[in-house]
């Protein structure tokens, strides 16, 4: 899967996009962000006045000229910001004809390839293992270790994805992509506090926030009927029930209010937030729907 999607074709249209930081990087390393740092890179900043020790290369003949004193040229320096990929390896995660653990991980592939082709340094997270990252820098030599990396990702148990989220370490400025279906009691209260605490978590560890919930086509739109044995696969519980039209109708009613709560909490904090279906192609997803996190 990870093979057939890092091809050449699909690479070269990655490699036009670059993750929207909606800030400036304040890291120490070089790389194709805008610090607010002066330095060395081709993308002029100001004039400031000579002094005594700058470099002589950097002096504005034309400005002498004109004003008859010295002026040297600044540029914005060039940093390398961290782009962190969270996803989530739990059982709730394998579910689907189509399953949500590998249109997780695709787009984990795809995310991280953006970050790496503008000399990003990408870190991804399997949320049950937060001690032990993959880090990738260095333009696209990574990407076969990273898709390796992903490949081995084995979905089980439970993850606590909030206490997950706060054990990410303090890396300066960056963002932060979150891949989860966040079917967890804790965001399905009706003040979804928990969402709230973690997004001002993140925005307090000066992060740009992405929630990406991967949800099964069969969970979006529900086409069982009859009675079914709903399987809980983090507890390995059963429950017994009659589905048909009303009850049907009644999740979907339920599941609206769900998505809706995530979406408007998501937007106060100023968060990116959308759906990502089984059902649609990884080509549709990429450049169409999440368009709004790049800039081309």
């Amino acid at each position: 899967m990870m093979e057939m999607m890092l091809n050449a074709a699909f690479f070269d249209r990655l490699s036009r996009l670059r993750l929207a930081m909606g800030g400036k990087s304040s890291m120490n390393m070089t790389g194709n962000r805008k610090s607010m740092q002066k330095g060395s890179s081709t993308e002029f900043s100001d004039f400031r006045e000579y002094m005594p020790g700058d470099d002589l290369r950097r002096i504005d003949w034309n400005a002498y000229g004109r004003l008859d004193r010295l002026y040297v040229k600044e540029y914005m320096e060039e940093k390398e910001t961290v782009v962190s990929i969270l996803i989530d390896t739990s059982a709730s995660m394998r579910y689907g004809a189509k399953s949500k653990s590998a249109l997780a991980c695709m787009l984990a592939a795809a995310l991280a390839c953006m970050g790496l082709n503008n000399m990003d340094r990408v870190v991804l997270y399997d949320m049950q293992n937060m001690q032990t990252p993959f880090v990738a820098g260095g333009g696209k030599r990574a990407l076969p270790r990273l898709a390796g990396f992903l490949s081995g990702l084995t979905f089980e148990g439970r993850v606590e994805l909030t206490e997950a989220v706060r054990r990410l370490p303090a890396k300066g400025a960056g963002m932060t992509i979150i891949l989860s279906d966040f079917l967890q009691d804790i965001f399905l209260e009706p003040k979804a506090e928990a969402l709230g605490n973690m997004l001002r978590f993140l925005n307090y560890r000066k992060q740009n926030p992405v929630l990406l919930q991967v949800l099964a086509g069969e969970e979006l739109s529900v086409e069982l009927t009859g009675t079914k044995n709903l399987i809980d696969m983090e507890e390995n519980s059963a429950l017994r029930l009659t589905l048909d039209a009303a009850s049907i109708r009644v999740y979907q009613a339920a599941l609206g209010e769900f998505l809706s709560s995530l979406r408007s909490m998501c937007a106060k904090a100023g968060a990116f937030y959308a759906v990502c279906s089984t059902e649609t192609a990884i080509d549709q997803l990429i450049f169409e729907d999440l368009r709004k996190l790049y800039d081309i």
